[in-house]
């Protein structure tokens, strides 16, 4: 992309170096610069090679240790030992590969799913695109809050601001325009360029693509902007201190174990020496951080399904503490499919008929009477109507509002043709309104829609049956009842006003003196499946609290039909009580009404001083710093804006409040998940410790030996301990009091429970070893016999284990397809390493029917009791699950 300085040259020149034109590129055209300019991506970091991270495996002292003690084995001629040792550990090896590069997978999906969106126009129409596909000569479309996603030069701009921070350290806002500049300036100073990774702050417009990927400004300096977090979650930072914790427990135990073995003459230094070592790779938790990874990168793409997008993995963690949801009422607890359904025009009240974005239906009342208040609705409006599946493209208020203008004929696009947009006052969520200026008949109108409220305020006159009159207060009153009347029955009101401007007239002045047109009421129903999503969150002990920008009426007549109980407060309200003075109340309070976005922030930071975790939804650019300020941020995937997108922790990509509900639901099943593991793996490896250590002490031979211990590692850690990361959710986890934040994952409960099931395990392993114990230790066969007994017995155990734990949780028993197929397999490699030529290498002979039923009914006890000491430990605790 060498040639002219796009920001100081004509338009002209550039359009001609990019060879395209303002109409946009062609698919085929596209296609061709896809190949030549590469994607629109700043490049990352290679990726480790696959054989580095292979590697790595093998980077813990304690395996290099294991690893001298393989080559130790060799040199003294234990070969056939060393040697299924070391497949052992290569198994393991590969196996902790396959867990980091799913994790990584995982990670590297999540991106490109939280990625950056563009609306541009290709082969002629407008379309929204991901960012990466966008070529230099595509025109962009730009709005408030979205984030640019190429170097562009301006061609078309309106009340245009950028937030230039991220690129130059700026922290003011930029006025663009679409002027030439015919001199050489620095960035800061190119005010007809727009720069990738910057924010619109303010207005709309369009551009020209001149810079993509590494050719941008921000490519230049390699600063990825759009990226998500990979960084250690707290939970995982907890285990990873706790698996440190216990490998000094375990490391000490193990030397014990050598030193005991040696006193007590219960094996030879080497073979004492590699099953203590064995003993610490098998029971150090080093793999918790890297199952909590896949567990939560698993349950994110989950979600996903569910139409909940996390951008960070320690987000998964809060989402199972929240105690209140925030939400937005338009779209997220209604369908966002605008409707008018009723006028107020020349003090009369018009019934439309219809519903959706298709202009199908009329009016009560003769159309030309209602011209004036329809063509403002049409021209004072940024969205559009895609007349193929008649939807909106744009705020789907808007989109109502042309489809009220088409039922009476008048075309939104032919308007704008016949009287363009010269000038406007963008929609300001103070002000509530939008002004645009038109010339009509040589004259310049300024029309203006917004809070009716508010709009009249602004208003000195009225229009009835096309003739001027004062607006006088008892007229206000009588507009004032009839929005009352429409809220009642959950109508969303617009205002709709004008006036001619003089000559001259400052900006400032154009919302003055404004001429009252009419009222446009319009519905936006409630979801069907909201109603239960609440249910479902009363049970669950969550608080659901509505935050609205329409009127209190209206407000109120959707909470209560969506089942959403508690007091109401309007904005007003809001701002005349203090911080702490709405800390006192906001428990009561579940309606917020007529709210602007910045007062949000007040109420999450009332919530939060209360103790809560708090959920807030929003949209806007100035929902941004509540979004950011809650425990959980949530945006709208289909309206919110790049700037809410960015601020937010989870984006919804259907928009609905069930959404937040799934995801709240899906996070207190990841965390139980991640529970259960580790629950199962420190329970099996205080089993396997305690086994060895106290045969060691009782002057017992010991029960197992080096590459049964790896073995078990391999049979346990792996396969089904992965497994239960997939674990479904348990219909029980909503109805249960949320997780507080303070808990940690080795609660009490889960300690005892661990401690009493290790227990049971290492008694019942013991006692089925001694009792198949010969009288002489001379009796190698005998002594082979009752290690194989002891080595079945411990993994039988183990394998019941896992559903002993799962049930504390309520998870059903053959609800993980892939954990029982995990199972079955662990069960599996066990009969292969008894009953085949590879139980040379175990040292375990074949066991009869007999053996096999003393195992079964030893497996059967301890489930029994584990069961109900879970239960009874559960009750001591008073600890819900």
């Amino acid at each position: 992309m060498n040639g002219i300085a796009y920001y100081n040259s004509p338009l002209k020149d550039v359009f001609k170096q990019l060879e395209c034109t303002d109409k946009g590129l062609s698919s085929e055209e596209v296609a061709k610069r896809l190949e030549k300019y590469g994607r629109n991506q700043i490049q990352e970091e290679k990726r480790t090679p696959w054989w580095k991270e292979l590697l790595s495996q093998f980077n813990s002292p304690v395996i290099w240790v294991l690893l001298g003690a393989v080559l130790v084995s060799i040199f003294v001629g234990e070969i056939i030992d060393a040697i299924v040792v070391g497949v052992i550990l290569v198994l393991n090896a590969l196996l902790g590969f396959y867990q980091d590069y799913r994790a990584e997978e995982a990670i590297a999906a999540l991106k490109k799913m939280a990625s950056l969106k563009a609306v541009v126009i290709r082969d002629g129409v407008e379309k929204k695109i991901d960012a990466s596909e966008l070529v230099p000569g595509d025109i962009i479309v730009l709005d408030t809050g979205e984030k640019v996603p190429a170097d562009s030069r301006i061609i078309q701009a309106m009340s245009l601001e950028t937030q230039e921070a991220a690129l130059t350290g700026e922290s003011t806002p930029v006025y663009k325009e679409a002027k030439e500049i015919d001199k050489e300036v620095n960035i800061g100073d190119r005010h007809n360029m727009i720069f990738s990774s910057t924010i619109i702050t303010k207005g709309h417009g369009k551009a020209l693509v001149c810079g993509t990927g590494m050719s941008t400004e921000i490519g230049k300096i390699a600063h990825m902007i759009q990226s998500t977090e990979t960084e250690d979650t707290p939970l995982q930072k907890q285990l990873a201190n706790l698996g440190k914790w216990l490998g000094l427990m375990v490391l000490a135990i193990c030397i014990s174990v050598f030193l005991v073995g040696i006193v007590m003459h219960q094996g030879g230094i080497l073979e004492l020496f590699i099953i203590a070592v064995a003993l610490a790779v098998a029971a150090i938790p080093e793999g918790l951080p890297a199952v909590v990874t896949i567990s939560l990168s698993i349950g994110v793409q989950r979600m996903v399904k569910r139409n909940a997008l996390m951008r960070h993995l320690p987000s998964v963690e809060t989402l199972g503490c929240t105690t209140v949801i925030c939400t937005d009422k338009t779209g997220t607890l209604t369908r966002n499919e605008m409707t008018v359904k009723r006028l107020f025009i020349n003090w009369k009240d018009v019934k439309v008929d219809g519903a959706g974005y298709k202009p199908e239906g009329g009016f009560s009342e003769d159309k030309k009477e209602l011209e004036l208040l329809l063509k403002i609705g049409a021209l004072n409006n940024d969205a559009k109507l895609d007349r193929e599946s008649w939807s909106v493209i744009g705020d789907p208020t808007e989109g109502c509002l042309i489809t009220s203008a088409l039922k009476a004929g008048l075309d939104k696009d032919a308007l704008d043709e016949k009287y363009p947009r010269i000038d406007e006052i963008p929609f300001d969520s103070s002000r509530k309104r939008m002004s645009t200026v038109h010339e009509i008949d040589g004259k310049k109108l300024v029309y203006v829609k917004g809070a009716a409220d508010l709009l009249l305020k602004q208003c000195g006159r009225v229009i009835v049956n096309g003739k001027l009159k004062v607006l006088t207060q008892k007229d206000k009153e009588i507009i004032q009842k009839k929005c009352d009347e429409f809220a009642g029955e959950a109508l969303r009101v617009l205002g709709f006003a004008y006036k001619e401007l003089a000559k001259d007239e400052k900006k400032d002045d154009f919302e003055d003196d404004l001429v009252f047109v009419g009222l446009q009421a319009m519905i936006d129903p409630p979801r069907e499946e909201v109603k239960g999503a609440i249910e479902k969150c009363k049970e669950a002990g969550i608080k659901v609290v509505m935050i609205t920008g329409d009127f209190k009426i209206t407000a109120e007549a959707i909470a209560k039909e969506l089942g959403i109980k508690g007091k109401s407060m309007t904005g007003e309200e809001l701002e005349k009580v203090s911080a702490e003075e709405l800390a006192k109340i906001v428990n009561d309070i579940s309606i917020y009404a007529r709210v602007n976005p910045e007062q949000k922030m007040k109420i999450v930071m009332a919530l939060k001083s209360q103790g809560h975790v708090v959920a807030m939804t929003g949209d806007g650019v100035n929902d941004a710093p509540a979004i950011k300020g809650a425990d959980i941020g949530i945006s709208m995937g289909i309206t919110g804006t790049d700037v809410a997108k960015e601020a937010s922790e989870m984006i919804l990509t259907d928009d609905n409040f069930t959404s937040i509900v799934n995801a709240v639901e899906e996070g207190r099943g990841i965390y139980d998940n991640i529970r259960k593991f580790v629950n199962y793996l420190l329970s099996c490896n205080m089993a396997e410790v305690l086994v060895i250590f106290i045969a060691s002490l009782i002057g017992l031979p010991l029960p197992l030996i080096a590459v049964q211990v790896l073995w078990m590692n391999l049979v346990t850690d792996g396969l089904p301990a992965v497994a239960i990361g997939v674990d479904p959710v348990s219909s029980f986890v909503m109805k249960r009091e949320p997780r507080k934040v303070e808990d940690r994952i080795m609660s009490k409960s889960t300690f005892m429970n661990m401690f009493i099931l290790g227990a049971m395990m290492c008694i019942a392993t013991l006692g089925i070893y001694y009792l198949n114990l010969p009288a002489s230790e001379s009796d190698t066969t005998g002594l082979m016999t009752a290690r194989t007994m002891a080595f079945t017995t411990i993994v039988m155990l183990e394998m019941a284990a896992l559903y002993m734990i799962r049930s504390v949780y309520h998870t059903k028993a053959f609800s993980n397809k892939y954990l029982t197929l995990a199972v079955l397999s662990s069960i599996a490699l066990q009969m292969i390493v008894i009953y085949t030529p590879l139980n040379r290498f175990f040292k375990t002979i074949p066991l009869g029917v007999m053996q096999w039923a003393y195992i079964g009914i030893v497996v059967a006890v301890v489930f029994v009791l584990g069961m109900f000491a879970a239960k009874a430990v559960r009750r001591m605790s008073h600890e819900v699950y």
